[in-house]
């Protein structure tokens, strides 16, 4: 797409673009049930969860698990995602945002805290590529927070010529908020994926309820 003068979007995948909350909730329950835990709703999930991951986990546990659960749960989790994943598609009306965005001449790109070597063949399979400058999953180990991600992925943008100032992140959780500031971004919360409107609205960013909500908004912060 050439170099970018204009407002950029940087999207989050899971629970954002990619509406997985059935998936989430079922591998988050298997991770628990091999700690002999008791399994929760979608709205417990909601209303507590949290980055760093373990403390969610200690919300839930009453205490931080050990390295060792960690360890189990996490790599349950992953397990048990990647079998319920494949029956969830891109959050309603994705796909047409994604492509008006771009037929507009602005820039977009993808940074989920999802395995990098992962979420390129899931992209990819929804056929929406094309529609960014630039897809970053996470390298590294699972459970932290995007804000090291971000400044990371910011600074190869620059290459592209886009402008933090003019840049606006686009998620469902108050870690994505966090992470904009650190690099000086705007930043929009939707409320369809992983965290309630309750728990959002306490961030200090526009909260919305649809993903069209949060193009609008978007392209009114980085006017």
């Amino acid at each position: 797409m050439g170099m970018q003068t204009g407002a950029h979007i940087v999207w989050d995948w899971n629970g954002t673009l990619f509406h997985d909350n059935d998936a989430i909730i079922g591998a988050t329950n298997a991770a628990f049930a091999e700690l002999g835990l008791a399994s929760i709703t979608l709205e417990q999930y909601r209303a507590l969860y949290c980055v760093p991951v373990p403390k969610f986990y200690e919300r839930l546990m009453g205490r931080l698990p050990t390295a060792a659960e960690w360890e189990v749960m996490d790599a349950t989790f992953h397990r048990h995602y990647t079998e319920h994943r494949v029956r969830c598609g891109l959050t309603e009306g994705a796909a047409e945002l994604l492509a008006g965005w771009r037929s507009a001449g602005r820039s977009q790109s993808i940074l989920s805290m999802y395995g990098h070597d992962d979420l390129l063949p899931l992209v990819k399979g929804f056929g929406i590529e094309t529609h960014f400058i630039r897809v970053d999953g996470r390298v590294g180990p699972s459970g932290g927070s995007k804000a090291e991600h971000m400044v990371r992925h910011l600074a190869e943008l620059a290459f592209a010529g886009v402008d933090p100032a003019r840049t606006v992140v686009i998620g469902d959780a108050a870690d994505d908020a966090v992470a904009a500031r650190q690099v000086g971004a705007g930043a929009v919360l939707y409320t369809g994926g992983s965290h309630s409107r309750a728990s959002l609205e306490g961030v200090g960013v526009p909260v919305v309820d649809t993903l069209g909500e949060a193009v609008a908004e978007a392209e009114r912060l980085a006017a």
